[in-house]
């Protein structure tokens, strides 16, 4: 049996497997780099040790330090979570060559599936030759064989992309997953993302639990997910079934893993099989009623599964609440989390507790949220309200553009594929602006001052505060007077530092109140207070390139040095942050007349990277 389990992997994986190890009465022991010292795995572990040496980029990719750290800490088990070494064999035959249980699949299985190339071979399919791509093989995908979550891939639309495309991926994937193969597939446009959740036992039993769309997309890397997958025929689930079980039966495969599918026209296309546990898995366990990490460890234990699995029941959709910006690119952001909670009903799977600082090293993932009930519409509804009512204080994130999909057309008819974002991020990502979010936010910071008397007897001028709110600044105007605070056009009904409620044409209206330094936030808008009166800003150059995002300059075009000529939309310095790299191309065509930037430097918003002058008429 079990005793003590080390999880090879961090943040929300890390603290979910802990949750069902303490309710089985089983140790746990964390690993982490210097930058997650502090980080929620690691102080919700038994124990928890140190990976020292490594980047913080690259500590969990150290499977050596990992074994070391499972035997120093007495742990008789690892499990691997999933990204960094959870689909790498050379780790789980390290950790098993150490004398330790492998919470996983055996690593002659990995091996055959892990790699995507090898594992389309053994389904009988075969990758396009990068050498060979021709203009009738466009559009093609370049994709990582090693790893997952978006990590590696480039859609290529035109020849001269390619080469790009390629270094660009294999320099991804050797970041994320310590290896930089890719391959070259055909690019399915319209197909919708299927998968069949299936898990083995050492007895022969496979069970096929369902299967989950995870159509909506952004970089290849799945956003909303749901149990079971709405409206496929009969005969083509049972298809799904059947080849997801025989790629199983052909590695002998052994514990929980997933099998992916494209699926357009009524086919299936198979994708590749991850060979560890789903960051969405959490719709499978509510939809079957089972824990599978508990699965994993009763598989790893050698004991057996029943002959059938459960009978599913209802539906539930995952949404994955990310620290990042859609209207910018996606743009990931960095800052404290002052504050997240989510209504009662949901499920919150989450690395972070209020307070913790979001950092540049790892994936932007705040949290999963989770909502089952008896039907989808019901589940959808359930979502959109949590997501819409959740206190989400601190860095922009995508929660609004979460319940905008889960409420589109599109998807609540089932009817959304892999390019649902390409079509409607515009209209999904434009900024919520509540009117009378900075009216709010002013009487709630006036709360205090009036305590101190800050009516007079005669008539005045009204107080005045700024605010930015999604880029564009807002003027308030409110008054101190015998009867409180007022301002013209609406009722103040109640001000506080933390509630205001105020009556527009008759309706009264709640705005629950939060402040951190310049932030605050009411309701779910997300405001920045500022001064009476602005200092002057610095003036930029015309055609100045300022970093983004928080990172690290990873690389600069080849043979780029001041002075050179450059096209509008030529690449020019590519940043990783979060563990995905991002391009900074000329916005101009003209001259590089300053160049900052120098490979590894780390970079804040806002930083200047170079000057592209365009040339004078």
């Amino acid at each position: 049996m079990i005793s003590t389990v080390l999880v090879a992997n961090r943040g929300e994986i890390a603290c979910r497997i802990f949750r069902t190890c303490a309710e089985s009465g089983i140790r746990t022991v964390a690993v982490h780099s210097d930058a997650d010292e502090n980080a929620l795995h690691a102080r919700v572990a038994d124990l928890a040790v140190r990976l020292p040496g490594a980047a913080p980029a690259e500590t969990y990719l150290r499977g050596d330090l990992i074994v070391k750290a499972a035997l120093s800490a007495g742990a008789d088990a690892v499990h691997p979570g999933y990204g960094f070494l959870s689909e790498n064999p050379g780790f789980a035959r390290a950790v098993l060559d150490a004398g330790l249980t492998w919470i996983g699949p055996p690593p002659q299985a990995i091996e055959a599936m892990a790699s995507k190339t090898r594992a389309k071979q053994l389904m009988g399919l075969a990758p396009l030759d990068e050498a060979e791509v021709t203009e009738a093989d466009l559009p093609v995908l370049v994709k990582a064989a090693a790893g997952g979550g978006g990590r590696g891939m480039r859609i290529v639309r035109r020849l001269d992309e390619l080469p790009a495309a390629l270094e660009g991926a294999r320099a991804e994937a050797a970041s994320a997953f310590g290896d930089g193969e890719v391959f070259v597939e055909p690019y399915i446009e319209h197909g919708r993302h299927v998968e069949v959740q299936i898990l083995a036992d050492t007895h022969g039993t496979i069970w096929p639990l369902g299967t989950r769309d995870c159509s909506l997309q952004r970089r290849h890397q799945k956003v909303i997910e749901e149990a079971p997958a709405p409206g496929l025929p009969a005969a083509l689930t049972e298809e799904l079934y059947a080849l997801a079980v025989r790629a199983a039966r052909s590695v002998s495969y052994v514990g929980a893993g997933t099998v992916e599918f494209l699926v357009a026209d009524g086919r299936a296309h198979f994708l590749e099989m991850n060979t560890r546990l789903q960051v969405e898995h959490p719709v499978t366990e509510a939809v079957f009623g089972i824990d599978l990490v508990a699965e994993q460890i009763r598989v790893a234990e050698g004991r057996p599964l029943d002959p059938e699995p459960p009978r599913p029941r209802g539906h539930a959709i995952e949404a994955r609440l990310y620290a990042e910006d859609p209207a910018r690119d996606w743009a990931p952001q960095t800052g404290t989390l002052h504050r997240l909670a989510v209504p009662a009903g949901v499920r919150l799977d989450t690395g972070y507790t209020d307070g913790d600082p979001i950092g540049v090293h790892y994936d932007p993932m705040l949290a999963k949220v989770v909502a089952h009930a008896p039907t989808r519409a019901e589940a959808i509804r359930r979502l959109a309200g949590a997501l819409e009512t959740a206190a989400i204080h601190g860095p922009v994130t995508n929660r609004d553009l979460l319940a905008r999909s889960l409420r589109h057309e599109e998807f609540t008819s089932a009817r959304m594929d892999t390019g649902f974002y390409d079509r409607h991020l515009p209209e999904l990502s434009a900024p919520a602006t509540d009117p009378h979010a900075p009216l709010a936010a002013a009487l709630a910071d006036a709360h205090g001052r009036s305590r101190f008397g800050g009516w007079r007897n005669v008539p005045s001028q009204p107080q005045v505060k700024r605010y930015a709110l999604a880029g564009e600044e807002h003027e308030v105007h409110y008054r101190h007077t015998r009867q409180g605070l007022t301002a013209d056009g609406v009722r103040v009904v109640h001000a506080d530092a933390r509630l205001v409620i105020l009556e527009v044409d008759g309706v009264r209206r709640r705005y629950d109140v939060a402040r951190y330094g310049d932030q605050v936030h009411v309701n779910a808008t997300r405001l920045t207070a500022l001064p009476r009166f602005p200092a002057p800003t610095a003036q930029l150059a015309p055609g100045s390139l300022l970093a983004p995002m928080p990172g690290t300059v990873v690389r600069i075009a080849e043979g780029l040095t001041e002075g050179n000529p450059v096209t509008a939309g030529q690449p020019l310095i590519w940043l990783e942050a979060m563990k995905m790299q991002h391009q900074i191309s000329a916005p101009v065509t003209g001259r590089l007349t300053a160049l900052h930037a120098t490979p590894g430097q780390q970079v804040e918003p806002g930083t200047l990277l170079a000057v592209v002058q365009e040339p004078s008429s």
